[in-house]
């Protein structure tokens, strides 16, 4: 019997080669993967905090209108919210607690994207919201992290994040580069700092919702963090804590990796400083981390003990925003971000002083590090 012309023409490699793409198929149909699918529970629990209609808080995840038989939309329903039935505790992955994670972004890092992902904390109970200037960096930065947020949004169910909202700031910014040297530049505090408690305001009341249990502000170029982050935060049960910034860097003297304090705008106050502030006129601020303006303060980054407690923590009169866990309830009191001089104080620090106002007292963890990235 002759043989068939298809398989005169067929190489045994070519074969092969068929069967094991035929197998690799079928395997790919069938086999469930642990990072696409959810249990039912986990489904219920994305869908009961999902949007059910446009006008829900911005940081509920969309869902569509539905439809009457006839083609109409049904209106949206009267949602009521029960705010004393909201729990901020020091378990919240355990009672569902939602985190509205607030980044302002002038440039984007890939590290900081890798860094966010990694946070161990359940990603359908975290919500983003990011807000970047009118600059052509700023362009950029939105440019990157739309893109990222595609990927993320469109890959393993456990890795997307409940809703993610972009603003782009109606105002121009201070400063036309965002160069370390030139940001921390000491004549350039008072109108930088200014500027970025405004996006900071501009991002918590656009994106603050009912559902809102925690508010964790991380900045744009925090590159490493604990994957544990929020839960070690939110385990202390404070109203407003914050982790110590650190960077690493390569010792130009013994040309080994290094760490250095970063941030130093948590510490403890002084006298001196108070004394400073009073003989200050009322739209001046007091600054830390130069020396033109030594105020003795207590450092938050000066206290921490290499190998010390993580857990230890310290009492605090200004706060720094690198990496600042908020109970929602402190924001809904009114603490934000006072872009004057409020005491003599602005931005993070005039919100730990505003917060201390309205009752609600500020920590930091000395040996909990957090880092920045090095340009």
């Amino acid at each position: 019997m002759p043989t068939p012309r298809g398989l005169r023409r067929s190489s045994p490699i070519t074969i092969l080669l068929a069967t094991i793409l035929t197998v690799g198929f079928l395997v790919f149909i069938f086999s469930s993967d642990s990072n696409t699918t959810l249990s039912k529970a986990e489904a219920r629990a994305r869908a009961k905090g999902a949007a059910s209609h446009p006008l829900s808080p911005p940081t509920s995840p969309f869902r569509k209108l539905t439809q009457k038989p006839n083609g109409q939309r049904t209106p949206p329903p009267v949602v009521t919210y029960q705010l004393n039935n909201l729990t901020t505790s020091a378990t919240p992955a355990a009672n569902r607690e939602t985190v509205l994670i607030l980044t302002p972004l002038a440039r984007f890092y890939p590290e900081y994207w890798a860094n966010l992902l990694s946070l161990s904390y359940p990603h359908e109970l975290i919500a983003l919201g990011f807000i970047t200037p009118k600059t052509r960096e700023g362009n950029a930065a939105t440019a990157a992290l739309q893109a990222a947020i595609a990927a993320t949004q469109s890959g393993p169910i456990r890795k997307r994040f409940a809703s993610i909202t972009i603003l782009r700031q109606d105002f121009e910014p201070p400063l036309a580069s965002q160069d370390e040297a030139e940001r921390h530049k000491m004549a350039n505090q008072k109108a930088r700092r200014a500027s970025m408690a405004r996006a900071r305001n501009s991002l918590l009341f656009t994106t603050l919702g009912p559902a809102t249990a925690w508010v964790l502000w991380l900045d744009g170029d925090i590159v490493e963090t604990p994957a544990s982050l929020v839960d070690d935060l939110a385990s202390h049960d404070k109203p407003i804590i914050v982790a110590n910034c650190f960077q690493r860097f390569v010792d130009e003297k013994t040309r080994r990796p290094a760490e250095r304090p970063y941030d130093f705008n948590s510490w403890q106050d002084s006298a001196v400083a108070q004394e400073l502030a009073a003989k200050m006129a009322k739209d001046e601020i007091l600054l830390e981390g130069y020396a033109e303006m030594a105020t003795w303060r207590s450092l938050m980054a000066k206290n921490a003990v290499d190998g010390g407690d993580p857990r230890h923590e310290m009492r605090l009169d200004g706060v720094g925003g690198t990496a600042l866990l908020v109970k929602a309830e402190v924001h809904r009191d009114g603490a934000m971000f006072p872009p004057f001089a409020f005491y003599h104080l602005i931005e993070t620090e005039g919100f730990a002083k505003m917060a201390r106002r309205l009752g609600w007292e500020s920590w930091g963890l000395p040996n909990y590090r957090v880092y920045h990235y090095n340009e």
